[in-house]
């Protein structure tokens, strides 16, 4: 039988070492995929619409969290549902690689720092 202590060393060990064992994104890859993405998020994944976020330039773990949680149900919206619905893990892995490669048009403060 496992103690306690040695199941909370087993599980966090897993928790942690979970990361190493995930797809690894393609970019080349995740181009090709995009395609059916770029109605809404635009063709560089910078939208100009505001109802669709702009996806380039965001962390790639962030990109993979949020098609996991709309292909697992734990995000809602019904058309990235259906979207995420088709993805593997793998194909998940390259459109965050991908859109996270991209150049974004995301507005931060930066701009108004004076040079130093």
């Amino acid at each position: 039988m496992m103690t306690p202590r040695l199941a909370t060393l087993v599980l966090a060990v897993t928790a942690f070492a979970a990361p190493a064992f995930a797809a690894k994104g393609d970019v080349e890859a995740g181009k090709q995929k995009s395609v059916a993405c770029q109605a809404c998020h635009g063709a560089d994944g910078n939208s100009i619409d505001p109802m669709y976020p702009k996806l380039a330039g965001q962390y790639a773990d962030y990109l993979a969290h949020s098609l996991h949680g709309y292909r697992d149900g734990t995000r809602n919206n019904a058309i990235m549902a259906g979207f995420a619905a088709t993805l593997s893990d793998q194909d998940i892995a390259d459109l965050a690689a991908y859109y996270s490669a991209l150049p974004s048009s995301i507005d931060d403060l930066s701009r108004h720092l004076k040079a130093k």
